[in-house]
């Protein structure tokens, strides 16, 4: 008897372990991950004695100072730059949303020779680093006067896509040859089966890439900062903010200003659509 007690506390303690475990894991991780952006707004409302001569973690003694704001928007030309993000994210989502799920269609519906080699080939991709290709793909970009160009930054972005166009594969498998079938018997071409049908019923895949793909094209700064030379014509938010970078040191509070302002529109958009999200991620996952 009194050894089953002993094995139930035993147990039972235990199970107080793992979950105190998982609680102070999840809270170190919470902590790791909230300390940057504390920091960033903390030093962004510091005037620039109080950015030389305090700490990261002491408070500001204003909270109301916006300077910092100002001049990281007017030095950093970050109007300049919210606006070649957008033409870009805008090109971007469009056409990729477009060549991988019509490119996902014809691999799924219509059968023919190299059909497997296509998908191993862009299953070889995947594992191939983007850094390890970037000499070949400058040469290329070279050659085509691409570079310096935002719109060959944008036909670069395009073609760097493999992930939407396997999500787009995996929502087709699941919907049926039938309605392409009985539209076709109705007398609709392919591309209106593709674009009347098809296309309306894979909103959550489409959710999916545009939430995975915009999120990197804005975070992008490798290849913008490699192929946008011109950084005062051809800005955009994620190298805006080395106007305050330089051989003297960096201007943290400007930057930090500038961080914040760039966070904002995502955040927005995160809080308006976050319901659209969620459902559009959960639906638009890969399935069995």
């Amino acid at each position: 008897m009194s050894s089953t007690t002993g094995m139930s506390i035993t147990a039972k303690a235990g199970k107080i372990f793992l979950i105190a475990a998982k609680y102070f894991i999840l809270a170190f991780a919470s902590f790791l991950s909230l300390v940057p952006i504390v920091v960033c707004v903390i030093t962004a409302f510091k005037t620039p004695d109080e950015y030389a001569t305090t700490s990261v973690m002491t408070l500001p003694g204003n909270w109301t100072y916006f300077q910092n704001f100002v001049t990281a928007w007017t030095k950093a030309n970050m109007s300049l730059a919210f606006r070649n993000t957008f033409i870009i994210l805008v090109c971007v989502l469009i056409g990729s949303i477009l060549f991988s799920s019509m490119l996902a269609y014809v691999l799924n519906r219509f059968k023919f020779h190299g059909n497997a080699l296509i998908r191993n080939l862009f299953l070889f991709a995947t594992l191939i680093p983007g850094i390890a290709t970037q000499v070949t793909v400058y040469q290329i970009m070279y050659s085509f006067g691409l570079i310096n160009s935002l719109n060959g930054y944008i036909i670069l972005l395009l073609g760097s896509d493999v992930i939407s166009i396997y999500i787009f594969l995996q929502f087709f498998e699941n919907l049926s040859e039938s309605l392409d079938e009985s539209a076709i018997l109705d007398g609709c071409t392919y591309f209106g089966v593709f674009f009347k049908i098809l296309l309306p019923l894979t909103k959550p895949a489409i959710v999916t890439c545009m939430i995975l793909k915009g999120v990197s094209t804005y975070n992008e700064y490798y290849m913008a900062q490699l192929y946008l030379q011109d950084k005062k014509l051809l800005p955009v938010v994620s190298t805006s903010l080395f106007a305050f970078t330089g051989p003297m040191g960096n201007q943290y509070n400007f930057i930090c200003a500038g961080v914040l302002i760039t966070i904002l529109p995502a955040l927005i958009i995160f809080i308006l659509c976050q319901k659209q999200i969620y459902n559009g991620l959960g639906a638009g996952s890969v399935k069995g």
